[in-house]
């Protein structure tokens, strides 16, 4: 279980970049997409910080 919290920051960030794609694919891109991309990359960096600090 510690192994999937120590990494579960990382996959907020691949989420993230993901979302960021989908943008750049579809034909009618919206903020949506960014604003949601953004909140994920900041979550994600911050998680990934945090467990680590503290798990480690």
């Amino acid at each position: 279980m510690k192994q999937f919290l120590k990494y579960s920051g990382v996959f907020l960030l691949l989420i993230g970049v993901a979302v960021l794609v989908a943008y750049n694919v579809v034909s009618s891109p919206t903020n949506a997409y960014l604003v949601s991309a953004l909140s994920l990359i900041i979550v994600g960096l911050i998680v990934h910080v945090l467990i680590n600090k503290y798990l480690d």
